[in-house]
């Protein structure tokens, strides 16, 4: 464990090329949304630095730009914390996911071919593997790239758009209760893989409502740490 509480291995290689204090972000936005940086815990610009193998200079402008964004509170005379999302902050999110989301599902369920249901079945088998060992971190990664996926077969890039500009945040409220959900979030794909294979329109917004509104609920009623 280092000394601001990282897991060894967690802390991302820097990609090359790119303006330094770009790459340090999506390094520190990783680290928070992933929870390897926790919500509340302090972050200090020197360690993050050292750990990264920069200067401070870029970690602070990283740490600047997610303050603005809402990932980072900025304290006077305390320094840098992860955000601490309030409930009302993860309902609301939460909520415009599941409208997005269910409206994708029937533009999938009208649009998907072949190709499209075999990857969403593909996305599914790798899901179930990994809540079967016990792997949360793959299981949320997963998670994100099966509703990626329905976003894409959706085929309206207006709303991919803006289901991207959520889909870190939903990550971050869902890395908490993925074991919570565990098996039954599967189950709920395959239900929907099944709606989208059947061209069931309605079928299918129905579902991916009740399966975002699970999430919603289970963040709410998730255990505290």
């Amino acid at each position: 464990m280092l000394s601001t509480g990282l897991p060894q291995g967690a802390v991302p290689k820097l990609e090359r090329p790119g303006p330094l204090r770009d790459r340090v972000y999506e390094a520190l936005l990783e680290l928070i949304t992933t929870r390897s940086l926790r919500p509340g815990q302090h972050l200090v610009e020197s360690e993050l630095a050292g750990h990264l193998g920069v200067s401070r200079q870029p970690v602070r402008e990283a740490l600047q730009r997610l303050n603005t964004e809402g990932w980072v509170d900025l304290r006077p005379a305390q320094g840098a914390f992860v955000h601490e999302p309030t409930e009302e902050e993860a309902d609301q999110l939460l909520t415009v996911r599941t409208l997005l989301e269910a409206e994708a599902a029937r533009l999938a369920a009208a649009n998907a071919g072949t190709p499209g249901v075999a990857a969403l079945e593909e996305l599914c088998v790798e899901g179930e593997r990994a809540v079967a060992a016990d792997d949360v971190e793959a299981a949320v990664i997963l998670n994100a790239r099966f509703h990626a996926k329905v976003m894409e077969l959706a085929g309206n890039t207006v709303l991919a758009e803006l289901a991207g500009q959520v889909d870190r945040r939903v990550r971050w409220y869902y890395a908490p209760v993925a074991r919570q959900r565990g098996r039954q979030s599967w189950i709920e794909h395959r239900e929907l893989i099944a709606a989208i294979k059947g061209r069931d329109e309605q079928l299918a917004t129905r579902i991916m409502r009740d399966h975002t509104e699970h999430t919603r609920k289970s963040y709410h009623e998730r255990p505290r740490d």
